[in-house]
């Protein structure tokens, strides 16, 4: 099969299409046959050498992927049966034609949903869902700030915790950014190439504070996130966009009862709590209906053929990225799914 590689850490310019060794599948597995992926931050990451992927796990980037599944392995614990369309959770691989994957990190594609949108849609919805609901418990009639509310993450992330019904404010660094997420659900909406968001949350909440926030940033946004939190507040920090060091005033987070966690997704184990099996059953439990029904959905906000990678990633870093996920096509005839 063709898959991307990375040559050598660095730009867009050493993803390289090649030929490489077909994946086989295990026990446990399905191998599928994909017809798109996205970008995700974290290949970006790990373009550059600074994000590994874990043990085991395929040096080919891409954490999800939609297609059709090519076989099974023995056991098939999820009755998947060869043809069934599918999208999935990955630790890596997904830049490529086919891509073996345990049977746990299998999703059927939501009804009404065609190849390009679901693959963008699994991985930023398990990450919003793990962290929105299971880690900081994200409920209604609370406000949520979330950060780069016109990406991937943010975008899911506006419209789960409006469908929750908290209150949801975001970051974004254009009036078109921001537009998108008024559109999905947004009510606090702050430019913060403009304006400062921890004067404008105090603004909009009476001095108050929102009760959750979904930080992609990092070190740099640490003490300012903290300065937004409301008393018994949770910061849940899920990407070091702005640098990985910072110092974090124990006193200002113990005076509010706060809390901070620090969480990835790609590291979980298979099976076991907190594993991506356990969170991607509680995808299809709690949240797959409301994307049938079109309460939820992944925003795409560019299509480019998984060959040409390099401009997906390059899309990406230029800061002009469209809202929503960059796909990227392996099959062509995934363009031309409904």
């Amino acid at each position: 099969m063709f898959a991307i590689e990375i040559t050598e850490a660095g730009g867009p310019e050493v993803l390289r299409w090649n030929e490489v060794p077909d994946p086989t599948v295990g026990a446990g597995e399905v191998l599928i046959k994909v017809a798109a992926t996205a970008v995700n931050r974290a290949d970006v990451m790990q373009r550059r050498g600074l994000y590994p992927p874990p043990p085991g796990a395929s040096d080919i980037p891409g954490l999800e992927c939609s297609g059709v599944i090519a076989a099974v392995g023995d056991p098939n614990p999820g009755g998947w049966q060869v043809g069934d369309r599918v999208c999935a959770l990955l630790a890596g691989g997904g830049y490529a034609e086919y891509v073996a994957v345990p049977a746990g990190q299998v999703l059927p594609i939501p009804d009404g949903l065609g190849f390009i949108e679901a693959a963008g849609l699994v991985e930023v919805a398990a990450t919003v869902w793990s962290n929105l609901v299971t880690v900081a418990g994200l409920t209604a009639g609370q406000t949520v700030l979330i950060h780069g509310g016109a990406g991937g993450i943010g975008t899911m992330a506006i419209q789960v915790a409006a469908a929750l019904g908290a209150t949801v404010a975001v970051t974004a660094g254009s009036a078109r950014g921001l537009e998108l997420c008024e559109q999905l659900g947004a009510r606090i909406l702050v430019n913060y190439r403009e304006e400062d968001f921890v004067e404008r949350i105090a603004q909009e909440t009476s001095g108050r504070g929102v009760e959750v926030i979904l930080d992609v940033m990092g070190a740099k946004y640490l003490s300012r996130n903290i300065s937004a939190l409301a008393d018994g507040g949770h910061l849940v920090v899920i990407g070091m966009q702005g640098g990985v060091k910072a110092e974090l005033d124990l006193g200002s987070l113990m005076a509010k009862r706060a809390s901070v966690t620090a969480t990835a997704l790609r590291s979980r184990p298979v099976e076991g709590p907190g594993s991506k099996s356990e969170i991607i059953s509680q995808l299809r439990e709690h949240l797959w209906d409301k994307v049938a029904a079109g309460e939820v959905l992944p925003i795409v906000g560019a299509q480019i053929p998984l060959a040409d990678a390099a401009d997906g990633h390059r899309l990406m870093e230029s800061g002009d990225a469209p809202g929503g996920k960059i796909v990227l096509t392996a099959d062509a005839s995934a363009r031309m799914e409904p």
